[in-house]
């Protein structure tokens, strides 16, 4: 049985895949979880040597828990494609297996946006619970965008981070971002919310305080003000999609 077990969930992800698979290399198993790409990812990670299961994806919490129940002990050790295993961090992961109580750990991460390091708003240390006990971790799984993890033991906390490339052009923010606040607002409908008027102004202002302000963005400069400004943009945009929501269910 692996001790630790690499788990790396993928949709069409052949831009990533290889070096992600190679930053995982230390591991004694690495399992693509694939949501059925339709590019060149299968095919490059079994060539890096990594086994492969598909999975029909119905959200994200659903999918880690799936991919959580096809390994069969040990630990799990969650990474995205566009994410990096640094040498310090596989070792330390490695130290902290074997300590009596924990069922999981949470790592920082350091996220790429646009290419440059970011530090503010949010961004960091942005904590993952992410190495996990087989049999002691499981997503919840009413949490289906950012997913919670419910452990039955403690959680320790990891020094060395993950390396995160997350977003490399305003468009590529824009259409992941236009993607989780599809997904947010569609939550909110199935809670039977309703927008109210002040929502639409200050939600998003909200939002930049908090990232600018509370969260440190101002120290990235005129990044963070960008990122502050583009996420309490979306918080409004969320708003206008569960306002839509409702305007067509009272259509005859």
């Amino acid at each position: 049985m692996p001790e630790l077990t690499v788990v790396i969930l993928t949709r069409n992800e052949e831009k990533h895949i290889a070096d992600c698979i190679k930053s995982a290399s230390s591991a004694d198993a690495i399992i693509v979880f694939d949501s059925f790409s339709t590019d060149r990812t299968i095919e490059i990670a079994q060539a890096a040597g990594a086994a492969v299961i598909q999975n029909v994806f119905e959200d994200y919490a659903r999918q880690r828990n799936a991919a959580l129940s096809s390994v069969s002990g040990g630990w799990v050790l969650f990474v995205d494609a566009d994410e990096r295993i640094t040498p310090a961090l596989a070792a330390e992961a490695r130290e902290n297996l074997r300590r009596e109580g924990y069922a999981g750990y949470r790592i920082p991460r350091h996220n790429y946006i646009f290419g440059k390091l970011t530090l503010g708003a949010g961004w960091y240390p942005d904590y993952q619970t992410r190495l996990l006990k087989v049999g002691s971790a499981r997503y919840d799984p009413s949490k289906r965008v950012h997913e919670v993890v419910m452990l039955d033991g403690m959680e320790g906390t990891l020094e060395s981070p993950l390396i995160h490339y997350n977003y490399d052009n305003v468009r590529q923010f824009t259409e992941k971002q236009q993607r989780y606040t599809a997904f947010e607002a569609k939550i909110l409908y199935e809670q039977n919310i309703r927008p109210k008027p002040q929502n639409y102004i200050l939600q998003p202002v909200r939002q930049f305080w908090w990232r600018f302000v509370t969260l440190n963005g101002y120290r990235d400069g005129l990044h963070g003000l960008r990122l502050s400004l583009l996420m309490g943009w979306y918080e409004f945009k969320k708003y206008g999609m569960l306002r839509k929501m409702w305007n067509n269910r009272s259509l005859p």
